[in-house]
């Protein structure tokens, strides 16, 4: 706010100077206390609970913009329709963390821990991405029809930062598992070229991560276990065998056999079990995955521009240098970052992981496979800053339309930032 000259000199000269040094005591601590007041109820968690389990009786405060509800009251992800877009969707904790074991996103976590409630808006961009995918399994009367929306099996979300692209890709694998699909969820593609033991295998030429393979194999059975004790293997060749993560090289065995009869669960079994395997499993569970027949099957990537950039792994090149190893050269990420091919497959870009900008076209990836999410809308804005009115991030008597509309510009629609400058709303 700008102050004329007059307007400064005014106030000045009716701020009452302190007569003495209790005068100025008494002062400061006035205005101490007045900041007080304020971190308490917008700052102090505890605070902030009680006064939001008091607001719980008065279903006249769950108000969203124009009226409308500020909650939806459709019970799941499945059934959300556009008239839901602008409302909150409620969860649980213990919901979230049954069907999104891996991990959820931190953009999810800061919401809740900010808001202090489990709750997430309903976008557009969701239903969109969640109607892609619906339609490839089950495709409309009218997917010939030139006019409609093209599907697509592969998708690459990207983004400016703080755009939503973590949380959507987190709700489209919850909504895909409610769907009894068999998903594949990466949450940190990043570890995937960063620390653990590497090494070059001699008879492929890749670089063998066993630490992160045994992570990636138990993390996809915290989920899909009871599926994949269902599913028989299709490709019963021999796994290569590698050096086990501290333990080197088993001696003269350098495969290891796949009877017939072998469930998918079996296999990854074995990588859990066998260091030595959990390469080789991880390679031959992108191609079983390809083959699953039973059941939709959906490979969902977060952080996946950390695949097309080099790794943090070197190789001595010379006696006083060495070359960075390329995220491509890494078995793992090569046996499942290509989406030149038929499978449904989803990678959402993290800004936070990214290094450098990644050019248009990127190898392996469909021209047209990028789809830019927005940040929040005025519409969307709008209904935030009701909702962050409603758990009491903004203060009731300074909420008007003015004041949502000066967070929303002044953070670009950046769903972080308005979060964070919510609670200096004035």
């Amino acid at each position: 706010m700008n102050y004329s000259a007059k307007t400064t000199k005014s106030t000045v000269n009716k701020t009452k100077k302190p007569n003495s040094k209790a005068d100025a005591k008494k002062q400061a601590d006035d205005a101490s206390a007045a900041i007080d007041g304020f971190d308490s109820e917008l700052f102090d968690g505890k605070s902030r609970t009680r006064n939001l389990a008091a607001d719980e009786k008065d279903p006249s405060l769950d108000v969203g913009p124009e009226g409308r509800p500020l909650f939806t009251s459709t019970p799941s992800l499945s059934q959300l329709t556009r008239k839901d877009t602008c409302s909150y969707l409620k969860f649980t904790m213990q919901g979230l963390n049954n069907i999104l074991p891996e991990e959820l996103p931190m953009g999810m976590v800061k919401e809740f821990e900010d808001s202090l409630r489990t709750a997430l808006l309903v976008r557009q961009s969701f239903l969109d991405l969640r109607d892609n995918f619906r339609r490839v399994v089950d495709p409309p009367m009218w997917s010939s029809n030139s006019k409609g929306p093209k599907i697509k099996k592969q998708i690459v979300l990207d983004g400016l930062v703080s755009c939503g692209k973590s949380i959507a890709l987190a709700m489209l694998v919850q909504w895909a598992r409610e769907e009894g699909w068999l998903v594949l969820y990466v949450p940190r593609g990043r570890e995937w070229t960063h620390g653990g033991f590497f090494y070059r295998h001699p008879q492929t030429g890749l670089w063998d991560t066993p630490v992160q393979a045994a992570n990636v194999l138990k993390d996809f059975l915290k989920y899909n276990e009871s599926y994949l004790k269902k599913l028989p293997c299709r490709i019963f060749d021999s796994i290569m065998l590698g050096e086990g993560a501290g333990v080197g090289w088993l001696k003269d065995v350098d495969s290891l056999a796949i009877p017939e009869g072998t469930s998918l669960y079996d296999l990854v079994d074995i990588g859990v079990k066998q260091t030595h395997a959990a390469v080789g499993v991880v390679v031959r569970l992108r191609k079983e995955l390809s083959l699953v027949k039973d059941m939709p099957v959906l490979i969902a990537i977060d952080q996946y521009n950390s695949w097309f950039t080099f790794s943090e792994y070197e190789e001595p090149a010379t006696l006083q240098s060495c070359r960075p190893v390329h995220a491509k050269e890494l078995a793992m990420v090569k046996a499942f970052r290509s989406m030149v091919h038929n499978d449904m497959m989803v990678g959402a870009f993290s800004h936070s992981t990214a290094v450098g900008k990644l050019r248009q076209e990127l190898p392996d990836v469909p021209i047209d496979a990028r789809v830019i999410l927005p940040r929040y809308s005025l519409e969307e804005a709008e209904a935030v800053c009701h909702y962050y009115k409603r758990q009491r991030l903004i203060r009731h008597e300074v909420f008007n339309e003015e004041s949502w509309k000066k967070v929303y510009f002044l953070a670009n629609g950046n769903g972080a930032e308005m979060r964070w400058l919510a609670p200096f709303t004035r």
